[in-house]
C-alpha cells in the first residue's frame, strides 16, 4: 500500500492542536536514520486504518520527491470521537528484523466434514500470531485451511507451516490451540411434572357418618 506524508517543521502541543484543527494528523518516522516529523491528511489516514493490510504489511510512504518503506507501529485515537491524534511509523530495509502481530485468515470452514456432515461448530481461538522475521519477509496475513477438519479435531501451532526465516513467537508456551471443533449441543426437552391435586373430602358423607355415630 502507498500513502502520502508531508514534512512537519513545527513541534509541540500547540502546533499539533493547530494541525488537527486543519484536518491533519501529526506523526513521526523513526529507524534506519534520523527521526522525521511528518503530517498526514486525517481523512485519508482514518480510512486507511480501517484496512487490515495497513496494519500488517510494508507500506510505501511518499514524502517530497522520495519514497520510503515503512511499517505502522502505533497510533493514538480520541477516546470517543472518530479522530486519529498521532501516528508512528518505522523505516525498514533489507536488514531490518522485526516482531509483529499478523492476522490469521481461516478458509474453507464450510467445506470441512465437521461442519457439512456432523453439523459441528468451529471455535476460533487465535485470530493473530506474533512472528519474528526480516521486514522483507513479513506476510500480510497467515492462511490456515480448515477443509480437512473432522469431529474431535483441532489445529495447533505446531501444525502451521511458514516460509523459511519466519518464526512464530510462543512466549514460553509449548503449544497453542488455534482452532477446535465443537460438537453440537443436544438439547433435552424437559417435561414438566404433572401435579395431581388432592381429592376434596365428601362433605355429605362426613355428615352421614356423624349422625350414625350419635345413634
Amino acid at each position: 500500500m502507498k500513502f502520502t506524508a508531508y514534512a512537519r517543521t513545527q513541534q509541540g502541543t500547540g502546533a499539533s492542536r493547530r494541525l488537527r484543527s486543519a484536518g491533519k494528523v501529526p506523526g513521526i518516522v523513526y529507524g534506519a536514520g534520523e527521526p522525521a516529523m511528518i503530517e498526514l491528511d486525517h481523512n485519508a489516514l482514518f480510512f486507511a486504518l480501517k484496512k487490515e493490510a495497513f496494519h500488517s504489511s510494508l507500506l510505501e510512504m511518499a514524502i517530497g520527491d522520495k519514497t520510503e518503506t515503512v511499517l505502522l507501529r502505533d497510533y493514538q485515537s480520541h477516546p470517543w470521537k472518530p479522530l486519529v491524534l498521532h501516528v508512528d511509523f518505522q523505516r525498514v530495509d533489507e536488514t531490518t528484523r522485526l516482531r509483529k502481530s499478523v492476522p490469521v485468515h481461516y478458509v474453507n470452514e464450510d467445506q470441512c466434514e465437521a461442519v457439512k456432515t456432523d453439523k459441528c461448530l468451529i471455535n476460533i481461538v487465535m485470530k493473530e500470531l506474533e512472528i519474528e522475521c526480516l521486514a522483507q519477509k513479513l506476510p500480510e496475513f497467515i492462511t490456515i485451511d480448515l477443509s480437512g477438519l473432522k469431529k474431535g479435531d483441532s489445529i495447533h501451532l505446531r501444525d502451521v507451516q511458514l516460509d523459511e526465516g519466519i518464526k512464530i513467537l510462543r512466549h514460553g508456551r509449548k503449544d497453542i490451540t488455534l482452532v477446535s471443533v465443537v460438537e453440537p449441543r443436544v438439547e433435552v426437552e424437559e417435561v414438566a411434572p404433572v401435579v395431581v391435586a388432592p381429592a376434596e373430602p365428601d362433605k355429605g358423607k362426613g355428615k352421614k357418618d356423624e349422625k350414625q355415630n350419635r345413634k
